[in-house]
């Protein structure tokens, strides 16, 4: 049994060696650890730093290309090297590295096939109130979207099975994080938690300017996720909407004509809004078809790059 440790790393040539320092040599069920580092277009001397620490692979990008592209090409490298558990841990030492049996562990068991850490953020004491709320907020809308339970669906301290990483396809450029979870939850991967304590805050997240872009961007890369997976559900439920809305001007316009006495020109522009609320409405419905149509499409696909996942990961005879 095989584990690596994969570390996106965007300049952190000084909280590097806190990282590694902890990093189990040794776990119970696990045969061979080894550490993976992505460098995603460093400028200081995280590269060197990390080749001193004794880190046994690097994937290396030219520049900067963001928190998912570099999750991904990890997970590719990890599979190539023949990692049976990927664990995901920050280069900036938010994380305890000491938590990482805990981690593989319900893997390991065959309890689950991808753990994350819940950082048990209303102990985080940097995080102000406005973010705790949001942590919150943000799991609880990924949960009703993956039917999970996962607390923290943010953190980015995490286990993969191997299985798990060959049936989760990475679509978003901004963070993996919640997409993982609501694609594992809507293809019935096990996924569980295990509480763990942060580090010290060392530096400002660099994933995001500001909270608006944050809740902005997770917005939408949830509902990205979800709709990827219940498409007709979420074109059929704006349909109804919208013809429900259709509707209000024509009863509205009958009202007036049968029980006013209204003339037959007269509030026109009520039958105008409902007949194109409804034609909108329609059009939803039919988008709701053909988006269906395409998930379907997309499920076949994924079955056959799972097939040259295999293909590719697996060893061969």
């Amino acid at each position: 049994m095989k584990l690596i440790v994969q570390i996106p790393c965007l300049n952190e040539e000084e909280t590097l060696p806190l990282v590694f320092e902890k990093i189990p040599k040794h776990i119970d069920g696990i045969d061979e650890i080894e550490t993976l580092i992505i460098d995603d277009g460093s400028t200081d001397r995280t590269v060197e730093v990390a080749r001193e620490l004794g880190v046994n692979h690097i994937v290396h990008h030219a520049q900067n290309r963001g928190l998912a592209k570099s999750f991904a090409d990890g997970v590719d490298a990890a599979l190539k090297l023949g990692a049976d558990i990927v664990v995901n841990t920050d280069g900036d030492n938010q994380y305890p590295q000491e938590k990482i049996p805990d981690l593989v562990k319900p893997i390991l068991e065959g309890e689950a096939e991808i753990v994350v850490a819940d950082r048990q953020t209303d102990k985080i004491e940097h995080f102000s109130t406005f973010k705790k709320f949001l942590q919150k907020f943000g799991s609880k809308i990924v949960n009703l979207a993956a039917s999970t339970e996962i607390p923290d669906a943010a953190s980015g301290f995490r286990a993969y099975s191997k299985s798990a990483l060959m049936e989760i396809n990475i679509i978003t450029d901004f963070s993996y994080c919640m997409e993982t979870i609501i694609h594992a939850g809507r293809k019935g991967i096990p996924i569980t938690s295990t509480p763990v304590t942060t580090n010290p805050k060392t530096r400002e997240s660099r994933l995001f300017k500001s909270m608006r872009q944050h809740v902005i961007r997770s917005g939408s890369a949830i509902v990205r996720s979800y709709t990827m997976h219940r498409a007709f559900k979420v074109f059929s439920i704006t349909a109804a909407i919208l013809t429900a809305g259709g509707l209000i001007p024509f009863v509205r316009y009958a009202y007036l004509f049968f029980v006013n006495n209204a003339l037959v020109g007269d509030h026109i522009q009520s039958l105008i809004l409902g007949a194109v609320l409804i034609i909108v409405g329609v059009l939803f419905v039919v988008l709701g078809v053909v988006a269906d149509l395409i998930k379907i499409n997309r499920k076949l696909l994924e079955d056959l790059l799972e097939l040259e996942k295999t293909a590719r990961y697996e060893d061969r005879p």
